[in-house]
């Protein structure tokens, strides 16, 4: 089953008509007839009832249909990817993060890269749960990560790139947030997020905070469930800097601690390219500025 075949099904059973079908798709209807029989018998299942009427779509067919909807739009947006990529740059470098903040000045990077060189392509891949299976499979060159969730992976490249602090997030008119350190002593009669996918190092401090009984806390499946009830004004959360979007709506106050945790970027041991490893010292100088704060 090729892609004119999935425009052929799709075409009929919008129409429901084989000769309306085979006219919109510019085909006799012979043809139409043809590629519809040997779809149905290479799947082993009719995707249309015929009649004098017209055709009507199978219970089965009404399942296939639906599928192959979705994987027509992620064909059709393959394809026009691949056009612009083709027309424009000879080489792409793919770049994966949790969140878009976890590289926030990724396109101030961007920017001074394609002064250098103009053909090659930043595309950045951001994906909450499974960015660092997309590195794996390759589907990524170079991916963002907490050192800790990636010292143990195999055949890989870690370079450094920024250590990260943990911060209180308040609402920009919450009475904390003129503060310019954030103790224990502070979120006293406070509702405090916890859980939400916390990397170890913040999870202990999480624990240590939720001892004293003066301080409540709401278990978060995650850290936008957590935001929103920021965002709410009913608790405040901690978090690693690396997810500051800088959204005025939130302040960011450092947290009176001396943990920090190393962030840091991974690529494929065997990917040696020169424009890669120029993107990635790019990337890394501008981060070393004092004024990010991170």
């Amino acid at each position: 089953m090729n892609t004119k075949y999935i425009e052929s099904i799709l075409e009929l059973a919008k129409t429901r008509n084989f000769s309306r079908a085979a006219e919109n798709l510019f085909i006799s209807q012979p043809s139409l007839t043809y590629q519809i029989n040997a779809v149905e018998q290479e799947i082993g299942f009719r995707i249309f009832d015929r009649s004098g009427k017209g055709a009507s779509v199978t219970p089965a067919g009404e399942q296939f249909i639906v599928t192959l909807r979705d994987i027509q739009a992620q064909l059709t947006t393959a394809i026009e990817q691949g056009q612009n990529f083709s027309a424009r740059y000879r080489d792409n470098i793919r770049i994966g993060m949790p969140v878009r903040s976890a590289v926030f000045w990724l396109p101030e990077v961007m920017r001074l890269y394609r002064r250098e060189d103009a053909s090659v392509s930043i595309t950045p891949a951001v994906s909450y749960r499974n960015y660092l299976d997309a590195f794996l499979t390759g589907e990524t060159d170079i991916v963002f990560s907490l050192q800790s969730r990636v010292k143990h992976m195999p055949d890989v490249r870690i370079h450094e790139f920024f250590r990260t602090r943990i911060y209180l997030v308040v609402r920009s008119d919450d009475p904390l947030a003129d503060q310019t350190v954030i103790t224990k002593e502070n979120l006293k009669g406070r509702t405090l997020m916890i859980g939400g996918g916390s990397p170890p190092e913040l999870k202990k401090i999480q624990n240590e905070i939720i001892r004293d009984p003066e301080i409540s806390y709401f278990n978060s499946p995650d850290y936008d469930t957590s935001l929103t009830y920021v965002a709410a004004d009913q608790a405040v959360v901690l978090a690693p800097g690396y997810l500051n979007d800088h959204h005025g709506m939130f302040r960011w106050i450092p947290f009176d601690t001396d943990v920090s945790m190393p962030c840091v970027l991974c690529t494929h041991a065997s990917d040696s390219r020169r424009s890669l490893n120029r993107f990635l010292e790019i990337l890394t100088e501008y981060y070393r500025d004092p004024a990010l704060k991170l």
